[in-house]
Order: C-alpha cells, then structure tokens, then sequence
C-alpha cells in the first residue's frame, strides 16, 4: 500500500497535468481535509517532493486556509538545467534526495530509464565505499559529474 506523502504527491502531479499553464493553486487545510491528514503532512510533501531542484517553485501565502501556488519548469534550455541541478545537489546530497531528484529528471523525459537506472546505482551506498561521514559528498560530486557528461 502506498504511503499517504506517495498519494498526496501523485495527486498534486496530476493537477498539474491537467493545468494548461502549469500552475496550480491549492489550500493547505482543504487538502488535509481531503487526505484526512494533518496540514503539516501536506507541508512535508511540498517541501520534500516539490523543490526546485525536481522543477517546481512553491509560493506561499498565509491566511484563508494556507493558499499555496505551485508552478511547474519547463527545462528549454540545458545551461539552466545544469545550473538548477548544480544548486539543489550542491556539496553533499544523500541517497533518498538524490533519488527524487534523477526521478524528477526521468519522469520529465530528461534523462532516459537507463540513465536513471545507471545512476541510481553509481549513488547507492553499497557502490560508495567510504567512511559514512562522506559518503553524501561523494554521492553528490558522481551524480553532478554524471548528470553534466548526460545533459552536454
């Protein structure tokens, strides 16, 4: 069964599909209300699953429930890509962020299933032997040098 952050993630994707301009606007409280989840669930996705990094720009207004206004990239230009992808990766990033991210990347048509699957396993822990200390800044530099050779 999946978890309830998988549901609420899938569902605010598929808004955005059906959005033309790839905007959507939604109230945090109705959405709990609809999970039957708590607001702080919601505020977990949105700030775990909607990053910049993974292509969405999240603005927040406060008051009448928690209005939240979610903007889909659209990736036309690879410098600014590679930018974005330098900048949410940045000195270390560890296994579960780097996942979301090449995740976002392939289901974007940005990098294709094999390319996911490569990297995924170049950034598993079992791949990187090192002291666990640094482990997440040797994940970021492989995903960062992976992830510029595929984008060029």
């Amino acid at each position: 069964m999946a978890k309830i952050s998988d549901i609420i993630e899938q569902f605010i994707k598929e808004l955005l599909k059906e959005s033309d301009e790839n905007i959507i606007e939604i109230q945090r409280n109705e959405l709990a209300k609809f999970f039957d989840c708590a607001p702080s669930q919601i505020n977990y996705v949105l700030t775990t699953r909607f990053t910049l990094g993974q292509g969405y720009i999240i603005e927040s207004r406060r008051g009448g429930g928690g209005h939240v206004q979610i903007k889909q990239l659209v990736f036309e230009e690879k410098p600014k890509l590679l930018n974005i992808i330098n900048e949410q990766i940045g000195a270390e990033i560890s296994k579960v962020q780097g996942e979301r991210l090449i995740r976002s990347l392939y289901e974007k048509g940005i990098i294709t299933l094999r390319e996911f699957k490569i990297i995924s396993a170049a950034m598993d822990d079992n791949a990187i032997i090192s002291p666990l200390n640094i482990k997440d800044r040797i994940r970021a530099r492989i995903l960062k040098n992976v992830l510029i050779v595929i984008l060029q």
